[in-house]
């Protein structure tokens, strides 16, 4: 059987009614969905919990400034303000946990129109994306969230005769804004490498043109960064130094892969030229 007689039996093996695919759609959404809202309800109930846990580099920040660390305090201007704040957390922890579901239903859903080839090359970057985003997100809390905090810390002013008192106190809203935007900020930048390895498996970018590239992927870097982040030099740069690092790693991987698919290429073109040969050669006569 010929290659194209095989993806063709792929294709009318994954071809499927319209009632089906819609079928399966509600299936996966519901999986979706539920598995959010569990997560939700969950992350709902732990919401001081888990805003406390988000307070600690801002402890460790106020230690690198010199100050206490037991006095760190937050506040709420509005009534319903630390409530939303809880609601707005549990929808982002909830969509972290839920991800993973996530991810694997939409997998699920699309692997049947793949080819064999295809969904083998999917799965490891429906794997890496998660653990990549994790890597941005504790890069976020353990060094540059305290960072950030620290900068803002100096700016306070002790109260003398001849100055004000100039005390930092932040709102829980504005304190949880900054740290999912800086951790979904992260988490996005590290995405890089995977979205780049596939546009290469599927031919749609190279290696050659990432390279060539370089000079402006510096400068998008440090304007993409300066969008997502506070308006403070030091976030800037810790976002957008990462950025350039990744960059150079997805032009690496997507060296990697273009070796890769010529060595199968060339394998698969020895493989046709020696099966032909051995379909051209002439039978023995028969004694």
């Amino acid at each position: 059987m010929s290659v194209t007689d095989k993806e063709r039996e792929e294709i009318e093996k994954s071809s499927a009614p319209l009632i089906e695919h819609l079928i399966e759609l509600r299936r996966r959404l519901i999986w979706s969905l539920g598995g959010f809202f569990i997560a939700f309800l969950v992350c709902f109930f732990f919401a001081k919990r888990l805003f406390n846990l988000l307070v600690i580099p801002f402890k460790w920040a106020t230690q690198w400034a010199g100050l206490d660390p037991h006095k760190v305090e937050l506040i709420y201007t509005a009534p319903q303000e630390f409530f939303f704040t809880q609601v707005k957390l549990a929808m982002f922890g909830g969509m972290v946990i839920a991800f993973p579901l996530i991810a694997t239903q939409i997998y699920k859903f699309i692997a049947p129109g793949l080819y064999k080839n295809e969904r083998s090359a999917f799965l490891p970057f429906l794997i890496a994306s998660p653990i990549l985003f994790l890597l941005g997100a504790s890069l976020v809390y353990f060094f540059f969230t305290p960072m950030v905090m620290w900068f803002f810390l100096a700016m306070q002013q002790v109260g003398t005769n001849d100055q004000v008192q100039i005390s930092l106190l932040p709102k829980v809203s504005e304190y949880l804004s900054l740290i999912m935007t800086l951790i979904f900020s992260f988490g996005l930048v590290f995405q890089l490498p995977v979205v780049t390895s596939l546009l290469t498996r599927v031919g749609l970018l190279s290696s050659q043109a990432l390279a060539e590239k370089r000079k402006w992927a510096i400068v998008l870097s440090f304007v993409v960064a300066a969008v997502l982040t506070p308006p403070d030099p030091m976030s800037q740069c810790g976002l957008a130094i990462p950025t350039i690092i990744l960059y150079e790693v997805a032009i690496w991987s997507s060296r990697m892969i273009e070796r890769s698919q010529a060595r199968d290429r060339l394998e698969r073109e020895q493989a046709e030229a020696g099966s032909s040969v051995a379909s051209n050669t002439p039978d023995a006569p028969s004694t």
